[in-house]
């Protein structure tokens, strides 16, 4: 019973990192400009294929492939992927801010709503068209040997995943404490009038968010996919209980919303243990039962003035 416990810890804290990335993604956007990117999840899904793309090229096969066969990308191969969905999407971001959300940001309604939405679809059907539905096995980095440990058998991209997660919370709550850009946004989110007569490009800073925020989701779905197989469908998922992490924690506070994705992860792996028909229940009751008592999240703060 020991096993099975730490076993559902350890699988919990994996898939929770990939939520952390995620919830951290709408944390940075929505403390910036009050704005959401609604097709975070597709941005997820993105992530997996065009790193999954890039690993095609290296090794001389079409981008559109959907199979690997026996072919084993190598280190130099793997960190071309990552850096290629990380610049990929990082772009993605830049163009949904400028061509979904800043003309419509300050107007009357939430336009923006229907036009990151719309944007995540247009994703989603340009990449059916490329690769079509079938999810596609990727090789970890890391390889798939499991790792023995105290009777648990862990894959060490699961490990990487959580190390990667972490790593990044850490290293985003530095910069935003300890450096001027971190500075800076958080002058843009308390109040962005303000910050702009002090000298501070707001206008760069929103950007700023949308490029970080979207480098994240392609970043959870370049970890994930060695786990779970890349799929256009994969998204959905993880940008929702990414977003419902981010609820649990506080989407006005980052460390809450890392903490949130990876108690949501945990969650999920414990009742899986019991009955995994009642996984979904469990993640959303928790999320109802939160915000029933803390509307802004377990470690939320008021939500501040619109920029």
């Amino acid at each position: 019973m020991v096993e099975a416990l730490l076993q559902a810890l350890i699988s919990g804290l994996a898939v929770g990192g990939a939520y952390a990335l995620v919830a951290l993604g709408f944390s940075i956007t929505f403390t910036t400009t009050k704005t959401l990117n609604f097709s975070h999840g597709e941005f997820v899904s993105a992530g997996a294929f065009i790193g999954m793309s890039a690993l095609f090229l290296v090794l001389g096969k079409p981008l559109s492939s959907t199979t690997f066969g026996d072919a084993v990308p190598g280190a130099g191969a793997q960190l071309f992927a990552l850096l290629a969905a990380l610049g990929v999407m990082g772009l993605l971001g830049w163009l949904l801010y400028v061509l979904g959300v800043r003309p419509f940001a300050g107007r009357p309604g939430m336009a923006w709503v229907m036009s990151t939405l719309g944007f995540g679809v247009i994703l989603q059907s340009v990449g059916l068209a490329i690769w079509g539905p079938k999810p596609v096995v990727v090789p970890a980095p890391v390889g798939d040997t499991v790792i023995r440990m105290f009777g648990v058998g862990v894959r060490p991209q699961e490990l990487l995943t959580l190390g990667v997660a972490v790593v990044v919370m850490f290293g985003f709550d530095r910069v935003m404490n300890r450096t001027m850009i971190g500075k800076a946004m958080r002058a843009v989110a308390q109040n962005g009038n303000v910050a702009s007569l002090m000298g501070i490009n707001t206008n760069a800073m929103m950007i700023g968010a949308f490029v970080v925020s979207s480098a994240l989701a392609g970043l959870s779905g370049f970890l994930l996919a060695p786990i779970a197989q890349a799929s256009l469908f994969m998204g959905l998922t993880v940008g929702l209980k990414g977003f419902s992490g981010a609820m649990i924690g506080g989407l006005s506070n980052p460390r809450g919303c890392v903490i949130g994705g990876f108690l949501l992860g945990v969650l999920e792996s414990m009742v899986n243990l019991w009955q995994a028909q009642w996984r979904e229940v469990a993640v959303f009751a928790l999320v109802i039962l939160v915000l029933a008592f803390r509307p802004t999240g377990l470690f939320g703060r008021s939500t501040v003035e619109k920029v």
